[in-house]
């Protein structure tokens, strides 16, 4: 399992950072990271430059260590969205016309070469998505469980706070059932570099694990209605308005990026 979570964000290990550390982020409000999210959103789909992008990522990844973070870890944690970023930018790198780097890669479908226009595409969407991870884990991270459930059952619709609260809890559940897999597999000499030759016997294990996390999710559900549970989660707790200065970082975040839309997009007081 130590494998699995050098690789994917664990839950358990966010939960333990958030909780038990008390670094300069973490007595930033809440209600001020929702809104940063916000606006990190907004810029990385208004900023059409990579300068503007690259600058933007690197100033989450300090903010990331301000927070006394590991770095490390958040490497590890890359692994997923790089997977997408491959996926979905590799392709448009090839297509993209410009001049192209080196020679062509001969393909059954002709010969296919990255220009230096699809270089930088392939960085600013790499940039784009590095930036809202990175950051959702800086605040995930920094945030107390309580003050992450208020602000659900504040900012969801019910049922859907609701089904977030339980999906989280769930998590948990899911990453137990998946340690016990892997200690299995472990303890039977099989390894993940066994994967592509066993596709199917590991997609067997797979399937069982699905259904045995549904088992214990449904044996939780039983446990909590028991309790007493009739489909509310009754959140104790409040999260004050953030304070002014927060506030002035917030909407200034927001002018920033409308200002640049206005301006490079629109080309409003061009």
């Amino acid at each position: 399992m130590t494998a699995l979570s050098n690789h994917v964000p664990d839950p358990r290990l966010i939960t333990a950072f958030a909780e038990r550390r008390d670094g300069p982020l973490h007595r930033v409000n809440p209600w001020t990271k929702v809104g940063v999210v916000g606006a990190l959103v907004l810029a990385v789909t208004v900023f059409d430059r990579l300068a503007l992008l690259a600058g933007l990522y690197g100033t989450v990844l300090f903010v990331y260590g301000l927070a006394g973070l590991p770095y490390r870890r958040l490497i590890g944690w890359y692994t997923l969205p790089l997977l997408f970023i491959v996926s979905v930018a590799g392709p448009l790198a090839f297509l993209e016309p410009g001049v192209p780097i080196g020679g062509a890669l001969s393909t059954p479908l002709g010969e296919l070469s990255v220009t230096w226009a699809g270089l930088a595409l392939f960085a600013e969407l790499g940039c784009r998505s590095l930036v809202v991870v990175t950051f959702t884990l800086t605040a995930s991270m920094t945030t107390k469980y309580t003050d992450v459930a208020y602000l659900l059952g504040r900012l969801l619709p019910r049922p859907i706070d609701q089904i977030a609260l339980l999906t989280y809890r769930f998590t948990f559940v899911m990453i137990e059932t998946l340690e016990d897999l892997v200690k299995a597999v472990s303890s039977r000499g099989a390894n993940l570099s066994e994967f592509w030759s066993n596709k199917r016997l590991y997609a067997r294990i797979l399937g069982m694990t699905m259904l045995s996390a549904i088992e214990q999710s449904e044996r939780l559900v039983k446990s909590m209605e028991a309790r007493g549970y009739n489909g509310d989660i009754t959140l104790y707790g409040d999260v004050p308005r953030p304070p002014a200065r927060e506030l002035f970082v917030v909407v200034g975040s927001y002018v920033a990026v409308v200002g640049y839309a206005a301006v490079a997009v629109y080309g409003v007081g061009v």
